[in-house]
């Protein structure tokens, strides 16, 4: 297993593993930049097929973190943890306090939230072992209750806000009456992105690898269910990824019959030159980390002690107005949208003055 010369080592600035025996815990953190404040990401547990792959993943979507928080002008750096295993058959509170010993003693670096595989519920055993955890206050809803500290609301509310910029952008409409989208993945983030769509009137099909999950989008969204190898070819407008990363590659991009691609995985593309193959194509990406900010947003408010949900809320507007810039800049430039999210977000990492951040 190679660190430094790995294709997706980015300068990051500390790589750390840790295993417990006796809880079984295998795991990563990736602390990939910590210019504008600590690296706060989620903690993924996911069976990977092997280490490689977990390495892989972790150092993606740590460095996404950085380009994520830095686009959406928030005082965090970026990190992210993998705990190798299956959620469904391994979790144990023993190895969700193991790994919240393992968090502590990266010393504050990273601060950890929920991902896939991991609950509000999980974050709140590895608290009882570190301080660095985020996500797990209770939060007020738009309905005046309360609910869990599980950022996935916001997150949905982002990722549909920002589909509706770039059908806007592509489409030339605001309405979604009628508006066909097919969803990969429909846990906590892609479950709430089809309510939104739904109730503004689109039309639904969705896969997932847990059927109980395509069922309830049946059952209460009024959705087609589909078998994961037909998701990419449906005669749609939109695709929403919202499952694990490197789904746009050669086979799948070939496939699709959609002009706009915006869901809430991350690291869609499988290579940046996907980005370009997109465009070529004629198809709108919104940038993964632009979108789906919604969560980290959320998560930021509350770490700094200052939660309000209006004022959430409006700064998760802000997406709009960031992809918009993206989609006509890219255009203007002849460029794919990712690159040029990534110069915007790279040069207030690597410049924090440049940085506007919250007060």
């Amino acid at each position: 297993m190679n660190i430094f010369s790995h294709p997706d080592f980015d300068e990051h600035e500390r790589v750390l593993f840790g295993h417990d025996p006796q809880s079984g815990l295998k795991a990563i953190v990736a602390i990939h930049n910590t210019n504008l404040g600590p690296a706060l990401g989620g903690c993924r547990m996911w069976p990977y097929s092997n280490e490689d792959e977990a390495l892989k993943d972790v150092l993606r979507l740590s460095r996404g973190m950085s380009y994520k928080s830095a686009l959406a002008n928030l005082p965090l750096g970026g990190g992210k943890a993998v705990i190798i295993g299956d959620p469904r058959q391994q979790k144990t509170s023993e190895l969700l306090k193991a790994m919240g010993r393992f968090i502590e003693s990266a010393n504050g670096q990273y601060i950890t939230a929920e991902d896939s595989g991991t609950s509000v519920p999980d974050l709140k055993v590895m608290a009882e072992e570190t301080s660095y955890v985020a996500g797990i206050m209770e939060k007020p809803c738009a309905d005046g209750q309360l609910r869990s500290g599980d950022p996935s609301p916001s997150t949905a509310y982002g990722v549909y806000r920002g589909l509706v910029s770039a059908v806007e952008f592509r489409l030339g409409r605001s309405d979604l009456s009628g508006l066909k989208v097919a969803i990969q993945g429909v846990g906590n983030v892609g479950f709430r992105l089809a309510r939104h769509l739904r109730d503004a009137g689109a039309e639904l099909w969705v896969t997932d690898i847990y059927d109980d999950m395509v069922q309830r989008c049946v059952k209460e969204l009024g959705a087609t269910a589909v078998h994961s190898d037909e998701i990419y070819g449906l005669d749609v407008d939109v695709f929403a990824p919202c499952a694990m990363g490197g789904i746009l590659n050669d086979q799948t991009i070939s496939q699709l019959k959609a002009t706009v691609v915006a869901g809430a995985a991350n690291n869609q593309l499988d290579q940046p030159s996907h980005g370009e193959a997109l465009r070529q194509r004629g198809i709108l990406y919104a940038p993964d980390y632009a979108i789906n900010s919604g969560g980290i947003i959320d998560v930021c408010y509350e770490r700094m002690g200052n939660f309000d949900l209006q004022a959430v809320n409006v700064h998760i507007e802000s997406i709009h107005s960031t992809l918009m810039e993206i989609f006509a800049r890219a255009d203007s430039e002849q460029q794919s949208t990712h690159v040029i999210a990534d110069l915007v977000a790279k040069e207030r990492f690597t410049n924090p003055e440049k940085n506007h951040q919250l007060p």
